[in-house]
């Protein structure tokens, strides 16, 4: 039993955002540089704080109140110390002041000031309001003057507007903001604009624009001489170009910073760039080099914030590498500068996040897996950890000094009255005393803190606070109670929905371990309690599958770009079944929908890691065209998924299964699912969806089939030949009326033309591609490109959103899923979703393209007959196939799989 500890602590509370790790901090900086924009008006610290700048006495009227102005400048200086209240307090003064003389200008700068400072209270309406405000003073008047004022608040507004998830508002306002910049004269506030708007662009999937504008950005700050301005423009582009998930290119721009920084010797601006690269080779993977940088980062700066952040990143870097004596050694010195550093904000969270990873090393130290984690600690726990590791760690502060480091994190955010900073700081502390099993005293915190978070409407802490007190609930075996708090945490995270990319950026980066988590662990408590086979149950614990789905694929694409609608399988196809695989932690549950039937379940005990395995081991031997050692494998997957429901498939009529995977098995075709006589192909078409939820259930009007057809036959770069391809497409073209583009005529650019100006319902594109976790990893090759998911699905929906004119099906051949990436196929997924076809053919492996010629020209014949469907169409095709004694091995025909309508 871990020993208690007891600390006094009263009052309500209120928890931030789940701020992973450590980047925690970085992401925050990195949004409120956007913020800044670079305005004359607002300043950069060395320390990467978007700083509201002094307000420069020379460009004030002289007739404005001095008294006023000094109150605006004292709320500025509050909000730069991170003060929040405070800040409020004086500019609401400083605003009435202003208003009482009649000062509009003034008074619509304070205003906006007052916007910024309440968007960091996350106090939404208030910031809106009075940005509002601000622009109305501003927008009834012509006098020159006030033009940079209106630039700097329609800054701030496009900012709320994409925190809020509006982010065509967004990029309007930022579009404003750049041309009132450019009436002044202000080079660098025009720059910060078009920074904003190239993640604007982003969120809407304008991703040529936004390739257009950041190259065109990047050009210009290259031209400027270098200057403080340029580095940190530079640093502000580098981290717009992490939070959208272009990690190479804000590598780059990062690096080009740093070089700047040091050419005009700015120590400050030097270790700001090395923080915010540090931060990109993180999000890379690249944590050895990452680790250098943070702590050059904390070597050359004297300023103890910046200091005190980069030491903190590297300190939550070491124990996830397990550096765990490095880790300890570096302690002193952060509780040194945290012991110094004033209060404000930042020191709360300085002092979380240090808790965090004291947690973690004494998790390392004590190995107690019995004790049930806390959600921002689970990932600590590793089982890899050796001996050494352990006996490398000695004294370490106690679960009561970890608890009085996050007390006085709260007594800072209540002298502050801060309540986000008290919340989130109370928070964890509730989460510390369920890591130590007081679970009266954790729930208790966690209410309050929970309580706070509804209070302020701030669902996107309240998710966690959900999150946490469902697993306390759980733990004292409350389970109806802890299904009640999980569902709140999961409606949370679905209202955020439009807004975890704007509110916290970097939260991709942690989606395993804050959002994937608590909507399994809900599933497990619906599946698992005395009701699990109440229909209720199993259709939540279907939607909440369901809503996973939906949230991953967001998480690849890092913005919330998906349509979902509620759709019952009878509306689609009333001879259809549909099967969900859910990998849980100690077991494989899965649901079925059998046409005209209640739902129901049954579960396989079996650990995820167990289910893994196999399922990796049947992916590797399908791959052996010589080998029968997949059969093994093959049937112990059928089953866990078929035989239970093998029986009551055949006596409902099912024509088809269609397939809602998790995790690992989207990387295996169903069709390869063996019986001990029988492929599951030969039994039934398949189909597979990310979810019903995003399944367009209406079938399009079955006219004569035409197809645009694209291909390379020739080699391209490191690519090699697809001599079939050429084939393949003739076969295709001697079914279906086909437009042929052949290599040098199958770019880019003409096959945008293609696809916009020829409204046939096929596209079928026969070149190397893959398939990966991450969006800027799955790609398709053309002659002189390679094009990325969101590429192509700019390419795709050029005819516009008209069913008539929609693309019926999408097929990629000769693509495949990147080997070893183990959730490779969710680029698959993905690209299936936002492609704009209702249907997309793809391989999960490169196939051979004489036996892929075979099969995709017979799949077109059968397709040709308007009464067959495209699932049974493909079947037919791979059973021809499996027919042919050249090509029986499932490596030849398995690797098709159809994701989307299948009808």
């Amino acid at each position: 039993m871990v020993k208690s500890f007891s600390l006094r602590l009263h009052q309500q509370v209120l928890l931030t955002i789940n701020l992973p790790l450590l980047p925690a901090m970085s992401a925050k900086y990195s949004t409120k540089i956007l913020w800044a924009a670079l305005t004359p008006l607002v300043m950069l610290s060395a320390s990467a704080l978007p700083a509201i700048a002094v307000v420069n006495q020379t460009q004030l009227s002289v007739t404005a109140d001095t008294n006023a102005i000094q109150l605006m400048q004292q709320g500025i200086n509050f909000y730069q110390a991170e003060k929040y209240s405070a800040a409020v307090k004086v500019l609401q003064q400083a605003v009435a002041v202003f208003r009482s003389e009649g000062d509009r200008r003034h008074q619509a700068q304070a205003l906006n000031y007052l916007a910024l400072v309440y968007q960091e209270l996350g106090q939404w309406t208030l910031a809106t309001s009075a940005i509002a405000d601000s622009l109305q003073l501003l927008q009834t008047q012509h006098n020159g003057q006030y033009l940079p004022v209106l630039a700097q608040a329609l800054n701030t507004q496009g900012h709320l507007q994409l925190a809020q998830g509006q982010a065509q508002k967004a990029l309007e306002t930022w579009q404003q903001a750049t041309t009132t910049y450019d009436k002044i004269g202000d080079r660098a506030g025009s720059i910060g604009s078009q920074i904003n708007q190239i993640q604007a662009l982003k969120a809407l999937g304008l991703y040529r624009r936004a390739l257009t504008n950041l190259n065109s950005v990047k050009q210009t700050l290259q031209q400027q001489p270098d200057s403080l301005i340029k580095t940190t423009g530079l640093r502000s582009l580098g981290n717009v170009l992490r939070v959208i998930g272009d990690l190479p290119q804000s590598e780059t721009v990062l690096r080009e910073s740093l070089a700047v920084a040091q050419k005009v010797r700015s120590p400050q601006h030097e270790s700001a760039a090395l923080l915010s690269l540090a931060n990109t080779l993180r999000a890379q993977q690249n944590l050895q080099n990452a680790l250098v940088y943070y702590q050059q980062a904390a070597s050359v700066t004297n300023s103890s914030s910046q200091k005190l952040q980069a030491r903190l990143n590297q300190l939550s870097l070491l124990v996830e590498t397990q550096q765990l004596s490095d880790a300890q050694a570096l302690l002193p010195a952060i509780q040194t500068l945290i012991t110094n550093i004033p209060t404000s904000r930042i020191a709360v969270n300085s002092r979380i996040n240090l808790a965090q990873s004291l947690i973690c090393l004494k998790q390392h130290k004590q190995r107690q897996t019995q004790v049930q984690s806390s959600p921002i600690v689970q990932q600590c726990v590793d089982e890899t950890v050796g001996v050494k590791a352990q006996a490398e760690l000695s004294s370490l502060p106690s679960w009561s000094d970890i608890g009085q480091l996050l007390a006085t994190a709260v007594q800072q955010a209540r002298t502050l009255q801060d309540q986000r900073a008290e919340a989130q700081a109370l928070g964890y502390l509730g989460a510390l005393y369920q890591q130590t099993q007081q679970w009266s005293e954790a729930q208790k915190l966690t209410e309050q803190a929970l309580l706070l978070a509804q209070t302020i409407n701030a669902s996107d802490i309240a998710y966690r606070w959900q999150w946490q007190l469902g697993r306390l609930l759980n733990a004292t075996g409350k389970t109806q109670q802890a299904i009640a708090s999980y569902t709140d945490a999961v409606s949370s995270l679905k209202s955020l929905r439009n807004d975890l990319v704007g509110i916290n950026p970097e939260l991709q980066f942690s989606f395993r371990d804050s959002v994937e988590p608590v909507y399994r662990e809900l599933v497990s408590l619906l599946l698992q309690s005395p009701s699990a086979t109440s229909q209720k149950n199993l259709v939540q614990a279907r939607d909440t599958i369901e809503a996973l789905q939906v949230a991953e694929i967001e998480n690849f694409f890092r913005t919330a770009c998906l349509d979902t609608q509620p759709v019952q399988i009878d509306q689609v196809d009333s001879s259809a079944a549909v099967i969900y695989p859910i990998i849980l932690g100690d077991r494989l549950e899965v649901i079925v929908s059998l046409p005209k039937q209640p739902l129901r379940h049954y579960t396989t005990p079996i650990s995820a890691n167990r289910v893994e395995s196999i399922v990796e081991g049947l992916r590797q031997t399908v791959f052996t065209q010589t080998s029968r050692r997949y059969l093994p494998f093959a049937a112990e997957v059928y089953n866990w998924l078929i035989r239970p429901v093998a029986t009551d498939l055949e006596k409902s009529g099912v024509k088809t299964i269609v397939f809602i995977l998790d995790g690992a098995m989207r990387n295996i075709p169903m069709g390869v699912l063996y019986d001990g006589q029988q492929y599951l192909v030969e039994k039934y078409s398949i189909a597979l969806t990310p979810g019903l939820q995003l399944l367009d259930p209406q079938p399009l009007a079955r006219e004569r089939l035409k197809a645009l057809t694209a291909g390379l036959t020739e080699a391209r770069e490191s690519f090699a030949a697809l001599p079939n391809v050429k084939l393949e497409l003739e076969q295709i073209q001697s079914e279906v009326p086909s437009r042929v583009l052949l290599n040098q005529e199958f770019t880019t650019n003409t096959l945008q033309n293609e696809v916009q100006s020829s409204p046939v319902p096929v596209v079928h594109l026969a070149t190397h591609g893959q398939f990966s976790s991450k969006a800027e990893e799955t790609f398709i090759l053309s002659w002189d490109s390679e094009i990325d998911v969101n590429e192509l699905n700019t390419i795709l929906r050029t005819r516009g959103d008209n069913r008539r004119n929609a693309i019926e099906l999408l097929v990629l051949s000769a693509c495949e899923t990147v080997a070893g990436d183990k959730r490779a196929a969710l680029g698959l997924a993905g690209m299936a979703v936002r492609a704009g076809a209702r249907s997309t053919l793809a391989t999960l492996w490169s196939v051979s393209d004489v036996a892929t010629a075979s099969l995709m020209g017979q799949f077109y014949k059968e397709y040709a007959n308007t009464s067959v469907t495209k699932a049974e169409a493909l079947r037919r095709a791979q059973q021809n196939l499996l027919k042919d004694p050249k090509y029986e091995h499932p490596y030849f025909w398995a690797a098709y799989v159809l994701v989307g309508n299948w009808l």
